[in-house]
């Protein structure tokens, strides 16, 4: 009997040492500037963060290779920007990882924070939320964050001149008006001016910070001006334009029933002092502005000096410049794509063999 179950666990053993090698088999090796390995494991691994992100359940074995290809594309382009000696710094990584996270949140938020936040709504710690949805954790993803800043600085560096001269004729923008004008509607909005203490670790305190800018605003020993030039880690505060959206009344902090009755309100009107999850928050209507069509010279929104012939300007070159910039890199990455900066380590069956796993 002991024979035969020593037999049997050399038998497990013996497999998953054939898969681990398996999983470590090279696809292909990039050396512009130092020789870097793609094994099958970093495809997989790549390929189930853009199935994550797309949500997507499983990729062709074509779609896999285009992958492979994009991930060499990538590394060429990355030693290169090395090698011309450009740099992406650990503190830019992070302003650019704080700034996606706060987006997500919908203000300004620490990591520190961000994991709190994360902690409290799914349980999880924040490299098993990062885990979850783009499948890597906190430090990967700042790793492959850090790749695609430099790839782009390369990319911006090298093309700089072609991409910023691509803009859209006068022509472009009227016509896209006419074409989309339906779309083009103000709906009925309030100019708040919005207060925000979070509890952080201290929510006693944080009620308290709260109340006296409450009442200091009741009592007007507190201006506007005053509460946004102090703004800092403590409490933030400042105007938001509100519509009458769902998105609106979660980003308050309250139901759509009540953000329908905050509709009602007169300009000047101070709400209660209210609680979420993560702060303390109030709001002083400040004014109001009702429902209507625009036109190409209105301005988007109230108060700024955009009109809807400079938004379309904007978005139009940024799609453009967009298309440019993908042009760009294939432009370089095919100069790159040289015998001497890379080759393939799998004949095309043997390749295709390799990337018919399943997920």
């Amino acid at each position: 009997m002991k024979k035969i179950l020593l037999a049997a666990t050399l038998l497990v053993t013996f497999a998953f040492g054939a898969f681990a090698q398996s999983d470590l088999q090279p696809l292909a090796v990039v050396k512009l500037n130092k020789s870097e390995t793609i094994t099958l494991k970093q495809l997989k691994n790549r390929v189930e963060t853009y199935q994550k992100q797309n949500n997507i359940q499983n990729f062709s074995i074509e779609q896999k290779k285009d992958i492979l290809e994009a991930m060499i594309d990538e590394k060429l382009v990355v030693q290169a920007a090395l090698k011309s000696g450009m740099n992406i710094t650990d503190t830019q990584v992070n302003q650019y990882f704080l700034q996606n996270i706060s987006q997500q949140v919908g203000r300004s938020v620490t990591e520190a924070e961000f994991s709190e936040i994360v902690k409290k709504q799914t349980n999880l710690s924040l490299d098993e939320f990062m885990k979850q949805q783009v499948g890597m954790n906190v430090a990967d993803y700042k790793a492959y964050l850090k790749n695609q800043l430099l790839a782009q600085q390369y990319v911006l560096q090298q093309k700089q001149a072609e991409i910023s001269k691509v803009a859209p004729t006068d022509e472009d923008i009227r016509k896209f008006y006419d074409l989309n004008k339906a779309s083009f509607v103000q709906n009925d909005m309030v100019k708040l001016f919005l207060v925000v203490v979070p509890k952080l670790n201290n929510k006693e305190g944080a009620k308290i910070k709260a109340e006296a800018l409450l009442n200091g605003v009741k009592n007007k020993s507190l201006s506007f001006d005053k509460i946004k030039s102090d703004s800092g880690k403590d409490y933030q505060g400042g105007d938001l334009f509100i519509g009458k959206t769902a998105q609106h009344a979660q980003q308050l902090g309250i139901s759509y029933n009540d953000l329908l009755e905050l509709f009602t309100r007169d300009v000047n009107y101070i709400s209660v002092l209210n609680e979420t999850e993560t702060d303390f928050q109030f709001y002083v209507i400040r004014q109001k502005y009702s429902a209507k069509m625009l036109s190409i010279s209105d301005l988007v929104q109230p108060e700024t000096t955009i009109t809807v012939y400079d938004y379309i300007k904007q978005n139009l070159t940024s799609q453009m410049q967009s298309q440019a910039f993908v042009s760009a890199i294939q432009d370089i990455t095919k100069t790159l794509r040289t015998p001497s900066n890379f080759e393939y380590k799998q004949k095309e069956d043997k390749l295709k063999k390799l990337l018919a796993w399943e997920k």
